[in-house]
């Protein structure tokens, strides 16, 4: 052989390599991680967005916990709309994946056609240019979901900023029974007829939602955070009478405290609250509509990526629902084993005083008796890591079984916007920074 046919066969066995090594890559690169989801074989996309793995931390930015099916959805679900739901960021990053979850449905549900964008301006359905990335699903442009199950997607490359709107939109051709949403979004989303899922403008969605569809978390891949604090609660975390489309619950005043603060670990903050929820006690239905917390902690909590904290805000609905629980024992050990569920993971909980409600519809002397011996032994420290105390903080001085009219939204129940910012500031930041769970 000689020496010029040596080189020629060196560079052509070069070049195979340098062939094979990009199948690889590109046989991988669209990896599926998520849990408890199926995908469905589909047409890949040439040339997709998907993101190879990449240096960082994987943070939720944003979450929502499924509540229910949607009354309405049953037979058709919403085959042949497109769904564009609009999602607030916590924290940003370099890369996004979406969890989209047909937990209520009773049919495989199919989204043929699904992105991500950022929003051209608060609350609007409208795309900042270029920003629009089409989602897939193990390298699949489609995915069906069954019933009682989530899918993730893969990672897009996408500059993701902090505190801004997110756009988030399905498509699904076909009927899939019941919606899985979640119906106190304090957010108004968005829909249009046919397969709008790549559309930039928001011309075609002309039809308004108060839910979150489908969607039940945004996570992003940040240089910046360090994991998630993750907080589960009722509708005081979920925020009822926070002001629509502008982002005061007290979750999100939280997040802007972690984003600021100089020396304090910057950790997205997920809002896992769901209103009427109870530490118990289950919902109606199969499954279970509004699952108690102790049945929802290892989805809505554990599974969250990147956790580094847990809130527990529970126990007032435990109070208040029918049947009414009257012993404060039973509700502090569902919020101990809350706590015990945390540390096998080895998390730091901190958990929330109950707030008063005197003047409320359902408020009754004896269970504001239940509500203050709940309150004791969380202040006693042998119930959560670390406390925080909405009670004091809210509470009229003059009479502690109320709210203090300036944070009270009116039903005497639940904070205004003012209140909803003094919970957040109730907080010690250092104490979501721990790393080692107490010996309780």
């Amino acid at each position: 052989m000689t020496k010029r046919h040596g080189y020629a066969l060196l560079a052509a066995l070069a070049a195979l390599v340098v062939v094979i090594s990009a199948a690889i890559y590109l046989g991988v690169s669209g990896a599926y991680d998520g849990s408890n989801s199926t995908v469905s074989a589909g047409p890949r996309h040439p040339q997709n967005s998907a993101a190879p793995a990449s240096t960082g931390t994987w943070a939720g930015s944003w979450s929502a916990s499924p509540a229910g099916g949607e009354p309405g959805t049953e037979t058709d679900g919403l085959a042949g709309r497109s769904v564009r739901n609009v999602v607030h960021t916590s924290i940003g990053g370099t890369s996004a994946r979406i969890t989209f979850s047909n937990l209520y449905g009773q049919q495989p549900l199919s989204i043929t056609h699904a992105s991500v964008a950022v929003a051209a301006a608060p609350n609007s359905p409208t795309a900042t240019a270029g920003t629009l990335r089409r989602l897939t699903f193990a390298g699949n442009t489609s995915v069906v979901i069954p019933a009682g199950s989530q899918a993730m997607s893969d990672a897009v490359r996408l500059h993701v900023p902090q505190n801004t709107d997110m756009l988030v939109t399905s498509y699904s051709p076909t009927p899939s029974g019941p919606v899985t949403y979640h119906p106190q979004a304090r957010q108004m989303s968005y829909v249009a007829q046919g397969d709008r899922a790549e559309d930039e403008t928001g011309a075609a969605y002309t039809q308004q939602t108060p839910y979150w569809r489908y969607v039940t978390a945004l996570d992003v891949l940040s240089n910046e955070s360090d994991g998630t604090v993750v907080v589960i609660g009722d509708s005081l975390t979920d925020g009822v009478t926070s002001t629509v489309g502008t982002n005061r619950r007290w979750t999100d005043v939280l997040a802007a405290r972690l984003r600021d603060e100089n020396g304090t670990a910057r950790y997205g903050v997920v809002n896992q609250g769901i209103s009427g929820n109870r530490i118990l006690s289950d919902g109606l239905g199969r499954p279970a509509n509004n699952p108690s917390g102790l049945s929802r902690f290892d989805r809505d909590v554990l599974d969250r990526s990147g956790v580094k904290a847990v809130v527990i805000a529970l126990g007032i609905n435990d109070i208040l629902r029918n049947p009414h629980q009257n012993d404060p024992d039973k509700i502090v050990e569902g919020l101990r084993e809350l706590t015990r569920q945390a540390h096998t993971r080895g998390l730091r909980v901190v958990g929330a005083t109950l707030m008063p409600f005197q003047g409320h519809r359902g408020y009754e002397p004896h269970l504001d008796v239940v509500r203050q011996a709940v309150n004791a032994q969380i202040r006693s420290g042998k119930v959560f890591d670390e406390f925080v105390d909405f009670d004091k903080a809210l509470r009229d001085p003059y009479n502690p079984r109320r709210l203090l009219p300036g944070y009270d939204s009116g039903d005497h129940l639940h904070p205004s916007d003012s209140g909803f910012r003094r919970m957040a500031y109730t907080f010690n930041l250092t104490t979501l920074k721990g790393a080692t769970p107490a010996q309780l």
